[in-house]
């Protein structure tokens, strides 16, 4: 047998460390670590956490939820109000870096395009089916139910005031003031919450078209987290003063 060179020798170490060290798996520091086809140590990250996360469309639903996760009862949750219609729910990062997601809610919000006119029709019908019940509300169901003419002016120059003619007996009709600006509560938010009630400037144009404006500047975004919160630390009280959950919004 012909003597081997001595860099022949090194090629069959090199080989023999890498097939002694193929699929071989270490622990360091209480991790595991498994080495690949070329000797290098990779960390083995167990794979225990939810792959999807749970989507529901109410607040009742992620208190339902947190409260029969016995899997997750040890472990510190955090519910985040991300919005007037968006709350997440995920758990602590862990020793590798993560944080596991864990439920979705979005709330189910009937459409309603504001800034946009509006036919009488569809307003009357859009009213009643997607605001809560106000005494603003009322009064523009009443105007723009009894609209007479497709006559709308303003009383005056400053953009605000408008009247129309609408129908105020059996068979009369006169002049009635249009209210502004006006205070209305769509549906925002989830339902098992108050909705916000806030200003929208009415107006009216020819063609019985009428619009709704917002002129809170935003500001019902805000209570309406604030009520959501409110919700869930009342119905996940227990949960709350023991340390498992914590709500932020």
């Amino acid at each position: 047998m012909a003597d081997l060179t001595s860099e022949a020798i090194e090629k069959i170490q090199e080989m023999a460390d890498k097939a002694n060290s193929k699929n071989r798996m270490v622990q360091i520091g209480g991790r595991d670590y498994a080495f690949n086809d070329y000797g290098e140590p990779k960390l083995i990250i167990p794979q225990n956490q939810s792959k999807e996360r749970v989507s529901v469309s109410t607040l009742s639903g992620i208190v339902e939820l947190i409260k029969n996760m016995d899997e997750r009862k040890d472990d510190k949750l955090f519910i985040q109000v991300l919005s007037p219609t968006k709350v997440k729910v995920f758990g602590s990062i862990d020793e590798y870096g993560r944080r596991e997601g864990l439920i979705n809610a979005e709330a189910m919000i009937p459409s309603f395009n504001f800034d946009e006119y509006y036919d009488a029709e569809s307003l009357n019908i859009a009213l009643q089916s997607r605001f809560v019940q106000t005494d603003d509300r009322d009064v523009i169901l009443q105007v723009i139910g009894n609209l007479k003419e497709e006559q709308v002016h303003s009383s005056s120059d400053d953009g605000v005031s408008q009247t129309v003619q609408a129908k105020v007996g059996v068979a009369s009709v006169a002049e009635v003031k249009v209210p502004n600006p006006v205070s209305m509560k769509p549906y925002r938010t989830f339902v098992e919450v108050d909705q916000p009630e806030s200003n929208f400037v009415f107006r009216m144009r020819q063609g019985m078209e009428a619009a709704l404006f917002e002129a809170d500047g935003g500001v019902w975004k805000n209570e309406a987290m604030n009520n959501i919160k409110h919700y869930l630390d009342d119905n996940l009280d227990s949960e709350i003063e023991s340390g498992h959950v914590t709500v932020i919004a």
